[in-house]
């Protein structure tokens, strides 16, 4: 599976540098991704000495795999956080990301990264999705947002409504990247990829212990997605979820959009168009589901590319992958200083799929709060993510974790045959769980635990990899780690 961003993107526009030895930071930024970068370049901005570790490369995981729409229009995003919470707390979510996507089209212009000025719309295919976007444009206009309401889209098959909101926003996410990592270059920061983050002390100063060295900061940013060193239990408060993209190139006269259009009914579709050259490639995504709890990713995948061919019959695919998004407890990103770290170690997480705006949001707070300049909007979202809010989601997502810890742990004994071509198989050996892939002829056994939290992992045919059905931790065949909560791979066996 390739992404569209990373397959055209020119690693060599990254300037990055190995790791200077003796040195210490202002800041040390763990996480190479939109929030990564964007924190770094805000917080290099007021004068501090930063350094930016990535485990793998820039953009690698979700920034250089999302679907790239810059808009405060968000399916039914306003009007779940108001129900949840107030109306009050969806005003400053919806400053919040307005805030955002400001500080992005501005970098954009300042760096002449093509922007594709777009409209917005949620839509909906059912007589509940309907009333769903009518609370949506409801809180909307209420928070003074200028979206309307349409009966009928471009879209080639019939709604029940939609919201709209103009003047929107797309772009290559890997351009973004680039631009990013030259500012902070030119502000004297460091980027150092391959350095993935194992260890840190409590509180500061703090030594970091890295695959790459030892790194000496002030203070930590945790961007890593679900933030690594289980500090703080983010990960418990929120529910791993990856969902497919496809690109195709559309025969002539062949249906492409020309806003950006997502679904509020199951399961989530998401369709754009995307220009490269000369042509407009037409982007599908969705089907997403809750990380290593699917019976067949590949299934999914298979699904979706279906329903873009009734869209667009003859279209060639040209790309595919997978991203990973974290829904959290609360409706609200996970964004603030860890518990007992006194401030020296901040996380932000749980964008819901938007992280385009929450990247920047995320960046923005941290940045401030390390000033004691923080937005005027991020005490409310602060105060609130941690409110009664949602404590009864986090009961409920316990209760569903716990649930799959116990059923991965009562398997079947491992097959004495290995598993065929693309396949793999978790069994019990010698009273533990072993995992078995075959995959370009290579067979593979490691540990079938996730080393974060003990759960029983599960074979992904659609990527290949293995995947923890309790907090999204991914591992290729031979158990290196890919992402999530854990910070270290999984460990050879004799089956």
């Amino acid at each position: 599976m390739t992404s569209l961003w990373l397959d055209a993107h020119d690693p060599s526009r990254i300037p990055v540098s190995d790791l200077p030895v003796g040195l210490s930071y202002d800041v040390a930024v763990a996480g190479g991704g939109l929030t990564g970068l964007a924190t770094a370049v805000a917080v290099a901005r007021s004068g501090k000495r930063v350094i930016l570790l990535e485990a793998r490369t820039v953009g690698a995981v979700a920034t250089g795999n999302t679907t790239a729409k810059l808009t405060v229009l968000q399916g039914t995003r306003l009007s779940t956080i108001r129900r949840r919470h107030s109306l009050e707390v969806a005003g400053a979510y919806l400053a919040a990301n307005r805030d955002a996507q400001d500080w992005v089209l501005e970098l954009c212009a300042r760096h002449a990264v093509p922007v594709q000025r777009r409209a917005a719309y949620s839509y909906a295919t059912t007589a509940p999705g309907a009333q769903s976007l009518r609370s949506e444009l409801e809180t909307a206009r209420a928070l003074g947002l200028g979206a309307r309401w349409e009966d009928m889209t471009e879209l080639p098959f019939p709604i029940t409504g939609a919201v709209a909101l103009e003047d929107q926003a797309q772009f290559d996410p890997m351009e973004v990247l680039s631009a990013l990592a030259a500012e902070l270059h030119s502000l004297g920061g460091i980027i150092v990829e391959g350095a993935r983050l194992t260890g840190a002390n409590r509180r500061g100063p703090l030594t970091l212990t890295t695959t790459a060295g030892e790194v000496r900061a002030d203070r930590l940013v945790l961007a890593t997605g679900s933030p690594v060193l289980d500090r703080g239990g983010q990960p418990l408060r929120m529910v791993p979820h990856r969902s497919y993209a496809l690109a195709y190139r559309v025969p002539t006269a062949g249906w492409v959009p020309r806003g950006m259009h997502v679904s509020v009914d199951g399961p989530v579709r998401s369709l754009r168009s995307a220009p490269q050259g000369d042509e407009e490639l037409l982007l599908v995504g969705g089907n997403d589901h809750v990380t290593g709890r699917t019976e067949s990713p590949r299934a999914q995948l298979a699904d979706l590319h279906d329903w873009a061919l009734e869209l667009a019959p003859g279209a060639e695919r040209t790309h595919s992958w997978a991203a990973q998004d974290y829904e959290p407890a609360g409706e609200l990103p996970l964004i603030g200083a860890l518990p007992g770290s006194e401030g020296t170690i901040l996380a932000a997480t749980g964008y819901a799929k938007w992280g385009m705006t929450n990247a920047v949001v995320a960046a923005l707070a941290i940045a401030g709060s390390l000033d004691d300049r923080a937005p005027g909007w991020f005490a409310t979202l602060h105060a609130a993510s941690g409110g009664l809010g949602s404590l009864a989601q986090e009961a409920t997502m316990g209760a569903q974790v716990g649930k799959e810890l116990l059923k991965g742990w009562t398997g079947a004994e491992l097959p004495e045959q290995a598993p065929p071509e693309g396949q793999g198989v978790v069994g019990r050996a010698q009273g533990r769980p072993v995992a078995v892939s075959t995959v370009e002829g290579r067979t593979c056994a490691v540990s079938g635990v996730c080393p974060h939290l003990g759960g029983v992992l599960r074979w992904n045919e659609a990527e290949p990899s293995w995947d923890c059905p309790l907090h999204g931790s991914r591992f290729a065949p031979d158990g290196t780690l890919l992402e999530g909560p854990a910070v270290t791979g999984l460990g050879p066996v004799q089956p």
